[in-house]
């Protein structure tokens, strides 16, 4: 049976993917920092779906922490990665301290370059599997640091699937918008000033990326109102963005 190896699975988008790969007949490899829960999320994804679940407890913005799950690449095949660990900043970039912006920075790109480049090493050698990178719409936005880090993980993931795609691995950038997670909740975030229609469920948005990734698509907007929200990015004045960044598509409110 193939394997999938999923960081951040405990919640949200990381467990929809969970299941939904539990469901198409993949064991697991569950990756996050909370271990106990890590456990708790393994026994039951198995009692569901009747997979094998690996539990691998790791902080991934820690190096000797990362190489370990690196290291998980090398001694068995795992046919899938899920690059979905993540979080985003409450504060604009200049009321942050230089460390926490370089803790977002490490989880948000380094440990996605480094992970990727770990899977698609074997993966090539094979000649099949796949990388999803969870980026987010807000990537296509010019809004502070979190926007241009997951800019840098859309235009990486499109880039290389180009590049893998006659080698047989294939590469995505999945770019959901608001979501109905503990992401926001985490962030301290009123999630009542964003109007309902503008909510996407986990479920229905790792399904629809899942769609996307087997019809070989780079780069997945899940939902119309964001693929309306994408295409006119490109034409909104900045003057206009600047106006409405009091409330963005990462989440964050500014004073």
């Amino acid at each position: 049976m193939a394997t999938a190896l999923i960081t951040g699975p405990t919640a949200g988008i990381g467990r929809a993917f969970a299941d939904k790969l539990a469901i198409e007949g993949y064991d697991l490899v569950l990756v996050a920092r909370d271990e106990a829960r890590l456990k708790e999320v393994a026994t039951e994804i198995t009692r569901l779906h009747g997979v094998a679940c690996e539990v691998l407890a790791a902080d991934l913005t820690e190096p000797a922490q990362l190489a370990l799950v690196e290291e998980r690449f090398r001694t068995g095949p795992i046919e899938v990665l899920v690059n979905n660990a993540g979080y985003g900043q409450k504060k604009p970039f200049w009321a942050n301290t230089i460390e926490q912006e370089e803790h977002q920075f490490d989880l948000l790109v380094r440990v996605v370059l480094r992970l990727t480049h770990a899977a698609v090493l074997p993966m090539i050698e094979r000649g099949s599997g796949a990388v999803i990178n969870v980026s987010s719409v807000a990537g296509f936005l010019q809004r502070g640091s979190y926007s241009a880090h997951k800019s840098w993980v859309t235009n990486f993931s499109a880039g290389l699937a180009i590049e893998l795609h006659s080698r047989g691995v294939a590469v995505m950038a999945l770019c959901p918008g608001f979501v109905r997670t503990e992401f926001h909740g985490r962030m301290g975030m009123d999630k009542t000033i964003i109007p309902s229609f503008m909510w996407l469920d986990a479920t229905e948005l790792v399904d629809a990326a899942w769609a996307d990734l087997m019809r070989g698509k780079a780069i997945s907007i899940p939902n119309w109102r964001y693929k309306v929200v994408v295409a006119g990015a490109r034409y909104i004045p900045r003057t206009l963005i600047a106006r409405l960044s009091t409330v963005g598509l990462d989440g964050r409110r500014r004073a």
